[in-house]
């Protein structure tokens, strides 16, 4: 922390780390199931094609619940407030977490996922609104990157500790002590957070810099619902969703069969992906941070914040490409394709701390986690549409032939280009992300 940090304060980033906290335990809860799954085949006795039927019914039902989650999440926290909303949705995911273990089959985990994506599509909408309020504009990204690496950690966690559980303890206990996580950050919560009018531990110093920048007042009072037809009718809503829509998919690829891909590909035994896997998301972690700390370089050089944004997340498009060639390099060696692989995993979460930001920077506090909320459901029906057409159908097809490689090439060809068409419709969309006035 700088000079000039010490003398403002620094309360803000303590936010900053809670919200860090809530999005690593949101990962390891939906992550754990990616590296039970050799386990879950023998339990419930699948055939390889099963396998790749059932994980892929599981998956959907996750990422259909997470979408109509995102239906009502973000106007719910708008209306609750940060506090109880995010509190809300934290013990109910680790509620869900925890219910994982009492399922005996794949209908059981079909119930669990629809619980638990319903209940964590309140942590991104929560997490962007606490931003809003806790953080001038020109820091955003930097803190958005910063929590937003909880995603990267959450999935380093899980292959270093998940198999491990599963093994000693069955795999039920790794559910279980994963949700309990969940109700350790609610009491911290509660302990360290409060809008920034009412936090005591704030000095005035720095709350006069969070707020510098704003023309609006930020309260927890501010209850004025703005509806989705009118949010629907911003060219700035749309924009961020379809960026949404186009590059999620690429994460949840990433999430659910990394795994996956390394047994299949390299015949790698569960425990052997451990470290390929926590090293892709090592790496991940400092695209997060790095993503937003470049467009606050280029704003304190005096950018336009649009310019800054835009620029650094052209940037991060172009670097996903080498993904192409990672089955390529991966017949030289194996951990070639490991740092191709991190390195399209590290620049998506680049990408992701800003266009995440561009929330705020183009909509009012009182909108934030609505758009945020919309976005993030047109993410996961991109992850929805990218399941049914492609892993229950193209995966299905190639498994059957022995093939499985070639459906693995044409999906990292649809992350290679996935960004750049994002970032060329958002950018025909809105050219300099005007604020809306609501």
């Amino acid at each position: 922390m700088n000079q000039a940090d010490a003398a403002i304060g620094k309360y803000r980033w303590t936010i900053c780390s809670l919200v860090f906290f809530a999005t690593t335990v949101n990962y390891l809860d939906r992550n754990v199931i990616s590296y039970l799954r050799p386990c879950l085949a023998e339990a419930f006795h699948w055939t390889p094609e099963q396998e790749v039927i059932d994980y892929s019914n599981i998956e959907l039902a996750f990422k259909i619940a997470y979408a109509l989650g995102m239906l009502v999440a973000g106007g719910i926290i708008d209306k609750l407030g940060t506090k109880l909303g995010y509190a809300i949705a934290t013990g109910l995911w680790s509620l869900a977490a925890i219910g994982h273990a009492l399922a005996t089959g794949t209908g059981g985990f079909l119930i669990a996922r629809v619980f638990l994506g319903v209940t964590e599509a309140g942590n991104f909408p929560a997490a962007i609104k606490a931003t809003a309020e806790w953080f001038p504009q020109k820091e955003r990204a930097l803190a958005t990157g910063i929590f937003n690496s909880g995603s990267n950690i959450g999935a380093i966690i899980v292959p270093l500790t998940v198999p491990f559980i599963a093994e000693t303890y069955g795999w039920q206990w790794a559910f279980i002590l994963t949700g309990i996580v969940g109700f350790i950050w609610l009491a911290l919560w509660f302990l360290f957070y409060e809008v920034p009018q009412k936090q005591k531990r704030l000095s005035q110093a720095e709350l006069e810099y969070i707020t510098s920048d704003r023309v609006e007042e930020v309260t927890e009072e501010s209850k004025e619902k703005v509806s989705w037809i009118k949010l629907l009718s911003f060219r700035q809503t749309w924009a961020f969703a379809i960026g949404k829509l186009l590059t999620d998919p690429v994460w949840w690829f990433y999430l659910f069969w990394l795994p996956d891909f390394l047994m299949k590909q390299y015949k790698l035994t569960a425990t052997e992906i451990i470290w390929p896997c926590a090293l892709v998301y090592m790496i991940g972690s400092v695209g997060s941070i790095g993503g937003g700390w470049l467009p606050l370089k280029l704003i304190n050089n005096n950018w336009p914040a649009y310019k800054a944004r835009k620029t650094s997340m052209l940037l991060y498009a172009f670097a996903v490409l080498p993904v192409l060639f990672s089955q390529y390099l991966g017949t030289i060696n194996m951990w070639f394709a490991i740092l191709v692989i991190g390195l399209a995993v590290s620049a998506h979460q680049a990408w992701s701390a800003n266009i995440f930001t561009t929330v705020s920077d183009m909509f009012p506090k009182k909108a934030t986690a609505s758009v945020t909320g919309m976005g993030g459901m047109f993410g996961a029906l991109g992850g929805i549409l990218l399941t049914l057409v492609v892993q229950k159908n193209m995966f299905v097809y190639y498994t059957k032939i022995g093939k499985i490689e070639t459906g693995y090439f044409i999906m990292f060809c649809i992350c290679g280009a996935s960004y750049l068409l994002a970032w060329l419709i958002m950018h025909i969309l809105v050219p300099r992300m005007k604020k809306v006035e609501l």
